[in-house]
């Protein structure tokens, strides 16, 4: 059924003529009468009853009216809903994200700002580790990820990824150990004999790898204490002295008792990576150019392009 149709009939029913009526709708009396017929012919029933000197609904006519005025608000309805998903209006924006993801000020702001400017969209956030981020992505269960690594990320065909930051790592330590008491600040060699307590498997995915590597390259394979899964019981095995960890700078923002933070000799470098399908969803752009605005307000490098 047409819905024109169904807009030309309740306009003859509110008017109760058909020449008011086919002024009312742009168009001639002619094509009107027709569309009218076109209608009662498809619904095999009359619906108005007309005579050289008047118009009026039949009993069918009657019971359609309020049925067909109820089809074009829903359409109308369904159509606004359409418009405003694709302006990012309503809906839902999946997010994963590393620990460190929400301590960098620029992704900070923008989940605030994008919260303020869309209140109409679910924000459904979850921390993960790398390679958890990247098939949750892959199969669409979260529309974005916040990734921590020190090269752009592997990814499937047919999604992306954009560098937003890149920051040093630092070793955080109990403030008694000899390595913070020390003025020279710490090097990699430092840590040959020192048991370290690093993040576990899925959460430490790429860090790790890189950090075991640069151990590697000094000469020595670590010894790892204990592994963490949070970054309060890393944060915590550290200050009852199991021993120090390496955490990105934007994570030294915290105060934990008796821990304080060095940064190496030879700066030790990461990255944060926004990952997404190539085929953004409109909340996944909103928020992108959201996230954008605030790098550029805190005038931090330009985002790189998808790589």
């Amino acid at each position: 059924m047409d819905l024109r149709h169904l807009r030309y009939f309740l306009c003859v029913a509110e008017e109760m003529h058909f020449g008011r009526a086919a002024l009312r709708l742009g168009i001639s009396q002619p094509p009107l009468s027709q569309q009218i017929r076109a209608l009662e012919e498809e619904l095999g029933v009359r619906l108005f009853d007309r005579t050289s000197r008047r118009v009026r609904l039949t009993e069918a006519g009657q019971l359609f009216e309020p049925e067909a005025r109820q089809t074009i608000a829903q359409a109308d309805r369904a159509a606004q809903i359409a418009r405003m998903a694709h302006r990012a209006e309503i809906g839902h924006l999946g997010l994963a994200f590393t620990t460190s993801g929400p301590f960098v000020p620029p992704v900070a702001r923008a989940l605030y700002r994008f919260r303020q400017t869309y209140p109409n969209v679910e924000l459904i956030l979850r921390e993960q580790g790398r390679d958890e981020q990247v098939e949750s992505v892959r199969s669409r269960q979260f529309d974005m990820g916040i990734v921590r690594d020190f090269e752009a990320p592997v990814l499937p065909e047919g999604m992306v990824s954009q560098c937003l930051l890149k920051e040093e790592m630092v070793l955080a330590l109990r403030a008694d150990h000899w390595l913070a008491l020390r003025s020279a600040p710490p090097a990699i060699a430092d840590l040959a004999d020192e048991p370290l307590v690093l993040y576990g498997a899925p959460n430490g995915a790429g860090f790790t790898e890189h950090f075991l590597a640069l151990c590697a390259s000094a000469g020595f394979t670590p010894k790892i204490s204990h592994e963490a899964r949070s970054l309060a019981t890393l944060l915590g095995l550290v200050a009852a002295g199991f021993g120090p960890t390496v955490i990105a700078q934007s994570m030294a923002r915290l105060h934990v008792d008796n821990v304080v933070n060095r940064p190496f000799d030879v700066p030790v470098m990461s990255s944060l990576w926004l990952i997404h399908h190539e085929d953004i969803s409109p909340t996944g752009r909103a928020f992108l150019q959201t996230l954008l605005e605030e790098q550029r307000s805190a005038e931090m490098p330009d985002i790189a392009g998808p790589v």
